[in-house]
């Protein structure tokens, strides 16, 4: 019973660090979040933060993959493989969807910059977050095809279109965009991939 007490007490501990790394990162980007000021947050030395993560990658992959699922919360989409048409529909979910989580990150500049770096450093297959980025690609491309494809099959997008090639393109054009408004605030990120959206739909769509 002990055991099970220090273990639900462990995950709510790793649980606090992961929402205040979270806080810390989206307010004073990837650069200004240290991890004694992190440890601090949470009443922790530096030492006893990383008793929970490995390392500062390791805790900084696991706010990524927290942001991303409060991302697919909030735009109702995760899972999307898994459902047809009329759940989608239900849903309220479309391929403008897709621009839901980028306005979003509009307003936590800290948590862009963190992703485009640990992008960037995920090529090296030794990296911490290589595996993350691997993986995260090939679930969006997977997700997003499958809407794609019900979406085009049903009228909605254009008929010659490759569901798979599409995904790929909308994913390079979100973290292509990411890198130009972190160099240019002025960017309109969402507006761009509206304006790509636009194009794959069919003329007598609104």
């Amino acid at each position: 019973m002990a055991q099970r007490g220090t273990y639900a007490k462990g995950l709510a501990k790793r649980e606090e660090i992961l929402a205040a790394a979270l806080e810390i990162i989206a307010a004073n980007g990837f650069s200004g979040a240290s991890l004694q000021e992190i440890a601090q947050a949470v009443g922790l030395s530096k030492a006893g933060v990383l008793h929970y993560f490995d390392s500062k990658e390791e805790l900084f992959v696991a706010v990524l993959r927290r942001r991303d699922a409060l991302d697919q919360a909030a735009a109702g989409a995760s899972d999307l493989e898994m459902i047809d048409l009329e759940a989608i529909d239900r849903a309220g979910i479309t391929l403008h969807s897709f621009v839901a989580p980028i306005r979003h990150n509009v307003e936590v500049p800290g948590l862009t910059q963190l992703y485009t770096r640990l992008a960037a450093e995920a090529t090296d297959p030794a990296h911490a977050a290589h595996d993350y980025f691997v993986e995260r690609y090939a679930g969006s491309v997977e997700g997003l095809a499958h809407l794609i494809a019900l979406l085009r099959d049903a009228g909605r997008l254009r008929a010659d279109i490759d569901p798979e090639a599409v995904a790929d393109m909308l994913l390079a054009l979100a973290d292509g965009l990411q890198t130009r408004w972190l160099l240019d605030p002025e960017v309109d990120m969402p507006a761009r991939i509206e304006a790509f959206i636009s194009l794959l739909e069919t003329p007598d769509r609104p």
